[in-house]
């Protein structure tokens, strides 16, 4: 059986986790300004207020402290769930995998995008995601 290949700009069908599918038609991080970040090692920092200056397939992530304050694009494509209760977003990649990713350049977005998708499609060649 071929794995499920790694789409760096594309939300996961909510369907493979067991929860309910969503309108996705509007922009899909509308009212996660905010939420906490959670890598599968631990908290990574808050959705930052400049999330509405990046493009709508990815998310903005202010890291704080943990990294030096460096703000971080994840592609939308490494979010296993949204926890609206807790106000959470779980990603699926580990904390050193995030911290090693390369840093957003809003001068270049295409040349970032790249880099980005570069760098996260690699990382799920070689450690899968745990469905």
């Amino acid at each position: 059986m071929q794995p499920i290949p790694f789409i760096p700009w594309v939300w996961r069908d909510p369907s493979w986790t067991g929860e309910p599918r969503q309108d996705l038609d509007d922009r899909p991080d509308t009212g996660l300004i905010g939420y906490e970040v959670e890598a599968t090692d631990g908290g990574i920092g808050k959705v930052d207020e400049d999330n509405a200056k990046v493009p709508h397939d990815c998310l903005m992530v202010d890291t704080g402290p943990w990294i030096f304050g460096r703000k971080v694009v994840l592609p939308v494509g490494t979010v296993r769930h949204v926890d609206h209760a807790e106000r959470k977003v779980h990603v699926d990649r580990t904390k050193e995998q995030i911290k090693n990713a390369p840093e957003y350049d809003a001068d270049d977005h295409e040349g970032s995008r790249t880099r980005t998708g570069d760098y996260y499609s690699e990382s799920y060649r070689l450690m899968p995601p745990m469905l």
